[in-house]
């Protein structure tokens, strides 16, 4: 399994967040984790990032893991290109040569290799999406983890992504992504697993794609 979590719970301001939540992510597959606003979704998907500190419970990740957050958080005053290869330089060392030929050829596969030297205040909703997912990328996680990827995309860019999707865990790689968009989940996720107030809900209590 690339992700497991196990009996995991959280707590923010002394009130419980998520309580007792289990899942596995095996290579290949992509999970939705759905629910309302304030259910807990975004919350498991920080706490296996490294951003909330778990109360109780464990999680494993084979491999590196990469987020995409809602809004993106592109760095204003870089173009495209760099605001991916920024962080291979910087953080894994490679050479900036190697690392800028890698980042325009992610934004050209995800479709917006002709916006690499656009800012990001040029960019539309759907290509600032797509630049956020080449700099994820970018570091070669085995987990990509996305937080309502459909919150700034018209119905066709929903379609448009969910395929994207579909085709990044062809290698291997697993996505786990917390939405709201019942259809959206059900044009790109193998399992939907639904969160309300911190738990799984769905009948499963260890909810396993394999």
């Amino acid at each position: 399994m690339i992700l497991t979590v196990e009996r995991v719970a959280l707590e923010r301001g002394g009130r419980p967040v998520v309580d007792d939540v289990s899942f596995s992510v095996a290579p290949g597959s992509v999970v939705a984790l759905m629910g309302p606003s304030g259910a807990g979704k975004s919350t498991i998907l920080r706490a296996v990032a490294g951003l909330d500190t778990v109360l109780r419970g464990r999680i494993a990740v084979d491999g590196r893991v990469g987020m995409v957050l809602q809004f993106h958080h592109l760095f204003a005053h870089m173009p495209a290109h760099q605001n991916v290869w920024l962080a291979p330089v910087y953080v894994l060392r490679q050479p900036r040569a190697d690392a800028e030929g890698r980042a325009r050829e992610l934004l050209s596969g995800l479709g917006v290799g002709h916006r690499a030297d656009a800012f990001p205040h040029e960019l539309s909703g759907g290509e600032a999406q797509r630049v956020a997912i080449a700099r994820a990328l970018a570091m070669d996680p085995s987990l990509l983890l996305m937080d309502e990827p459909t919150a700034s995309l018209d119905a066709d860019r929903r379609g448009e992504l969910a395929d994207t999707l579909r085709h990044l865990v062809t290698r291997g790689r697993a996505i786990v992504i917390a939405t709201h968009d019942a259809a959206f989940a059900a044009a790109c996720a193998d399992r939907v697993i639904r969160i309300a107030h911190g738990r799984i809900v769905n009948g499963d209590r260890d909810a396993e794609v394999s």
